[in-house]
């Protein structure tokens, strides 16, 4: 191995540095240098990635995988390919002197947390993730409590397999970022405790007002809230005078939470933290506060994940990364919406827009491999970025469970595709095979096809800066 570095811990890498460390540990980096609260950690740059991919001869080997299985960029071809070159890499053995320079990074984590083997997240932090137009939202993977040096160097290679992910090779197909081009680093931090977790908007991500600040919030760890598992608590917060303009309270039926057998588990929240606010009023404007400074520094508005210590009451962030959609100019200009028919559900509007189809209930991937067809309706608990590449032929999603915040929300305003999250009901109420009108501008459904929608629909998607086949999705999941 050359001279370039395997590891570089959280605050010491140079500006020369940045892409070895990815997008996701660059911008850490860059946070623990300014003085902000950061969980402490080290990164398997993507020169280590590199090394491994080169030591077993692999890059030639995934691309034409690639190549020769995905031809006409369906989703299945993707799943295909994805599984082929997951085994390759699984299956290879990582050179020894990275086992070990890894080894020597955790003790040294675990040494400074007083602890024999301290819990760690293992993230990845792909060299093309968070671009100013692409997030790249949630399509690699990510592990929490991971406990021990053997388990560390799993999970590691299960994050560079995830470079490789269906829903990762559809991304970058979408944003025409060359899979030649792709590596992978991974951020190992130690594991925040957490009572409350979530993500902050320094602007409206749906409404693209840059006077706002957005906050999302639920018990836990914070992946319940960027998964779209629960319907999280929201406030939105002046920039101007840190007065907080709007409040929603969820009801809040699941948590997710440390494992003691080193993993994590979704548990049931407490009844009398169910309808409780995650966050005081102080606490939110805290959050919001350090959303306004950490814009001032990088100069657009911002995504940040943060998550709040139990044991100590600090903010920690876990991520920052650009809003890819209002401040990159890709938002629909959307007026207007649909009106006349009978509502049968309503739910938050997380992407703008109005479209037409019929309800088909998927429960799996299989399922909606299965059911889907241009112009359906896929009705979901929740939206995942495991439903990446069938999110590209649609033209709208619902959910039950979900915020404006969550990945697969992120994703759908990237994609220009209407989005209406947090229904509670859609899966219920919604009937297969029936047509609805999604008004995803004002967070309604309405039965049959209200007139004039459709072409008050094409009309938007001409606007779109991404245009989408016309497929309305609302899957379940779980």
């Amino acid at each position: 191995m050359s001279s370039r570095k395997l590891i570089i811990w959280l605050g010491e890498g140079l500006e020369e540095d940045s892409l070895a460390l990815g997008g996701k540990g660059a911008n850490l980096n860059k946070l623990v240098k300014l003085g902000v609260p950061v969980p402490p950690g080290f990164v398997v740059t993507s020169w280590a990635f590199d090394y491994f991919m080169e030591s077993n001869g692999l890059k030639d080997k995934v691309i034409s995988t690639i190549r020769e299985l995905v031809r006409e960029g369906r989703p299945e071809e993707y799943e295909e390919a994805s599984k082929a070159i997951k085994s390759l890499l699984l299956n290879a053995e990582v050179p020894k002197d990275l086992v070990d320079e890894i080894a020597k990074a955790y003790a040294e984590l675990s040494r400074r947390a007083n602890l024999s083997a301290v819990p760690v997240a293992v993230r990845s932090s792909a060299t093309a993730e968070d671009l100013r137009t692409a997030s790249f939202a949630g399509q690699q993977d990510t592990y929490l409590n991971v406990v021990g040096v053997e388990e560390v160097i799993r999970r590691v290679k299960d994050v560079w397999a995830s470079t490789y992910s269906a829903r990762a090779l559809a991304y970058r197909d979408e944003h025409g970022i060359p899979h030649e081009r792709s590596s992978m680093a991974v951020v190992v931090q130690k594991l925040v405790n957490a009572r409350s977790a979530g993500v902050m908007f320094t602007i409206n991500p749906v409404t693209g007002s840059e006077d706002e600040v957005v906050i999302e919030s639920s018990w836990g760890l914070g992946e319940a809230v960027v998964g779209g598992e629960v319907t999280p608590d929201r406030w939105i917060v002046n920039k101007s005078d840190l007065s907080i303009r709007d409040k929603y309270i969820s009801r809040k039926t699941l948590m997710v939470v440390r494992d003691s057998a080193g993993l994590t588990k979704e548990v049931e929240v407490p009844q009398d933290l169910a309808v409780k606010p995650s966050l005081s009023d102080e606490e939110v404007v805290k959050l919001a506060r350090i959303g306004i400074e950490l814009e001032k520094v990088y100069g657009y508005p911002l995504d940040i994940e943060w998550t709040l210590d139990a044991d100590t009451g600090e903010v920690y962030v876990v991520q920052v990364r650009p809003e890819t959609v209002h401040s990159a100019g890709k938002a629909k200009r959307v007026e207007g919406g649909a009106a006349g028919g009978r509502v049968v559900v309503k739910g938050m509007a997380a992407s703008p827009g109005v479209a037409v189809g019929r309800a088909r209930i998927c429960l799996t991937l299989e399922d909606a491999r299965s059911k889907m067809g241009k112009g359906d309706i896929l009705v979901t608990k929740m939206t995942n970025p495991d439903w990446v590449p069938y999110m590209k032929i649609a033209s709208a999603i619902v959910t039950d469970e979900g915020g404006m915040t969550s990945h697969a929300a992120i994703v759908s305003r990237e994609l220009g595709i209407p989005a209406i999250v947090g229904t509670g009901n859609a899966t219920s109420v919604l009937r297969d095979g029936e047509v609805y009108t999604v008004d995803a501008t004002h967070g309604v459904i309405y039965e049959g096809e209200v007139e004039g929608v459709k072409a008050e629909s094409k009309a938007q998607a001409a606007q779109a800066v991404t245009t989408q086949a016309g497929d309305i999705i609302l899957h379940i999941y779980r």
